[in-house]
C-alpha cells in the first residue's frame, strides 16, 4: 500500500490554477499532492548576446525552492550568491524542454523568463515546474498575440512531465517525498502533448533495473503525462 493509498499508476491529484498573479503574462499556481509550484511566464524586449541580431528570440528559466517550502528552512541561495548544483540541473531541464516545444524565431528578438518558484514540496517539484509552465508559456504566448507583438503562434506542442521509480521492486508513478527518498530507481520523464519524449533521467540509487522494468517504468509514465496531458487542455478550457 502507497503512503496516500493510491494505485501504484495513479497521479496524485492535479490542480492548474491559471491567471494566478497579476502582472507576469503567463503565471500558474500547479498542485500535485501536497507540492505546490508557482510558475511565471514574462517577457524581456531582449535576448542574450549569443544570439543578438539574429533575428529569433529566447527561453529560459529559473527555478528556486522558498525558505519555507521543506520542513528544514532551505536558506535562499541568492544570499549564497551561488546556485547548487541541483538548482542549476532542474533549471536547465526545464528551459531546453520548453524550447524543444517552440518556434524561437517566430518571437522575433525577445524573451521568454520562465520562473519556477516552490512554495512547498513534497516531490515532484521539477516535474510539476514544466507541467505548469508550459501553461504559463502558452498564456504568454496568447498575450503576445493580443498584443500583436508576434503574428503566429509559435507553440509546436504541449509538454508535461511526471516521475516514475522503483519502490520495494514495485514500479509507482508520480512519487511523492516519502516514496522518492526510499526509491531505488527514480526517473523524470518529459513528453510532448502527442507522445514524443523530450527527456528521460533515470537513475539506479544503489540498484540496477533490467529491460522489463524500464519499458513498464516508460509505458506507466506515458500513461500518466496522457493523463496530465488532458488535465491541461481542460485547465484551459474552464478558464478561458
Amino acid at each position: 500500500m502507497r503512503v496516500d493509498n493510491r494505485e501504484r499508476d495513479e497521479l496524485r491529484p492535479l490542480i492548474i490554477k491559471r491567471h494566478f498573479t497579476k502582472y507576469a503574462p503567463g503565471s500558474v499556481l500547479v498542485e500535485t499532492g501536497n507540492t505546490k509550484v508557482i510558475c511565471t511566464a514574462s517577457i524581456e524586449e531582449t535576448v542574450p548576446p549569443h544570439i543578438k541580431n539574429t533575428g529569433e528570440g529566447w527561453l529560459t528559466a529559473e527555478y528556486s525552492l522558498l525558505p519555507g517550502s521543506t520542513p528544514i528552512r532551505a536558506p535562499r541561495e541568492s544570499v549564497k550568491g551561488k546556485l547548487t548544483g541541483r538548482t542549476h540541473e532542474i533549471q536547465r531541464l526545464i528551459g531546453r524542454s520548453l524550447r524543444s516545444i517552440i518556434n524561437l524565431a517566430l518571437l522575433k528578438e525577445r524573451t521568454i523568463w520562465i520562473d519556477c518558484d516552490v512554495i512547498q514540496a513534497d516531490g515532484g517539484t521539477r516535474t510539476a515546474a514544466i507541467t505548469g509552465s508550459y501553461v504559463a508559456l502558452m498564456d504568454a504566448v496568447q498575450w503576445l498575440m493580443s498584443k500583436n507583438l508576434i503574428k503566429e503562434n509559435p507553440l509546436l506542442n504541449s509538454i508535461a512531465a511526471v516521475s516514475v521509480g522503483i519502490v520495494n521492486d514495485v514500479v509507482l508513478l508520480d512519487l511523492c517525498y516519502a516514496e522518492d527518498a526510499a526509491a531505488q530507481v527514480d526517473m523524470n520523464i518529459v513528453m510532448t502533448g502527442n507522445g514524443k519524449f523530450i527527456e528521460i533521467q533515470g537513475t539506479g540509487e544503489e540498484y540496477t533495473f533490467n529491460d522489463e522494468q524500464l519499458a513498464e517504468m516508460l509505458k506507466m509514465a506515458k500513461k500518466g503525462i496522457r493523463e496530465i496531458t488532458e488535465i491541461q487542455k481542460k485547465t484551459r478550457e474552464i478558464n478561458d
